[in-house]
């Protein structure tokens, strides 16, 4: 059985900006769509292609703390660097993944790439934050730095198309992340006409971003910037392009804990929070400049 579509969110008003080098139009939470309905994940942020022009200012969000769920970075074009309290940093290219779990807590900043930033052009890429549920909210923050070639990669009959594998289980290919509940993250390029059909269990809360294009969506049209909010109801899920396109299908299994948040701390009850807010202003998120 075809899983039902709810709703068809087409794209909100204005961008909003997130520091100075990410203008992003909010999909999760919004349009009605709360964080327990679309549970494993709390927020989607899409910074639709922008070029926001070269720079000797490199661009981005200063140092900021997070605690107790996961940030996922996909880069569609432009590049993205970061650092962390603990030593770490890197760089994600167009087609790669930054997958950062923040745990017991972390303070991090991310930024175009100083390269990048010189020289402008499109810059376009999505932003998923991810629950954690309560048992791994305290576990030590680590990064998975997925790069494009690692991906599980599936060439689409008659030349429709190919899926990135992310995470999880895409016709019996899996994807490279390691993720503490069930999850699918499938970035899909379809050409003009080209048609695929998936499964995902009933049980999963499921959504996909239409990034590029215009699609056909279980006999239902979501054009370009459309977010489609599935309900619990059937599986299988059959996507044609109208024309060439580009499409996240994200689901999860529901995380069924009581949710949290304040800012960029996600816990299980107010006095967590307040231990969060408490930790980070003791310093024990440790030091970035």
């Amino acid at each position: 059985m075809k899983k039902l579509i709810e709703k068809i969110v087409t794209k909100p008003g204005q961008p909003g900006m997130v520091g100075d080098g990410f203008r992003v139009f909010n999909y999760i939470p919004g349009a009605d769509i709360s964080k327990r309905r679309i549970s494993p994940f709390l927020l989607m942020d899409f910074n639709a292609a922008y070029d926001f022009g070269p720079s000797d200012h490199v661009r981005g969000v200063d140092v900021h703390p997070h605690k107790g769920f996961e940030t996922v970075t996909i880069a569609y074009q432009g590049s993205i660097a970061h650092h962390d309290s603990a030593g770490n940093s890197g760089i994600i290219n167009t087609g790669d993944v930054q997958w950062m779990t923040a745990g017991e807590g972390i303070l991090h900043k991310e930024y175009h790439e100083e390269t990048f930033s010189k020289t402008g052009g499109p810059f376009e890429m999505v932003q998923l934050w991810v629950n954690l549920p309560k048992k791994d909210k305290c576990v030590p923050a680590h990064y998975q730095e997925l790069k494009a070639a690692g991906m599980g990669k599936v060439e689409l009959a008659d030349q429709a198309g190919t899926v990135n594998v992310i995470a999880g289980n895409f016709n019996g290919v899996s994807g490279p992340a390691e993720t503490y509940t069930p999850v699918n993250l499938f970035d899909i390029k379809l050409n003009e006409g080209g048609e695929l059909t998936t499964t995902i269990t009933a049980t999963h809360n499921t959504a996909l971003l239409v990034v590029n294009g215009s699609i056909i969506i279980n006999d239902e049209i979501a054009t370009e910037h459309s977010f489609v909010l599935f309900e619990n109801k059937g599986e299988e899920i059959h996507i044609k392009a109208n024309q060439k396109s580009v499409i996240l299908l994200l689901s999860g299994a529901p995380i069924d804990e009581p949710i949290v948040s304040y800012g960029p701390f996600v816990m299980n009850t107010e006095e967590e929070i307040h231990q969060a807010i408490e930790d980070f202003n003791a310093g024990k998120f440790g030091v970035l400049n």
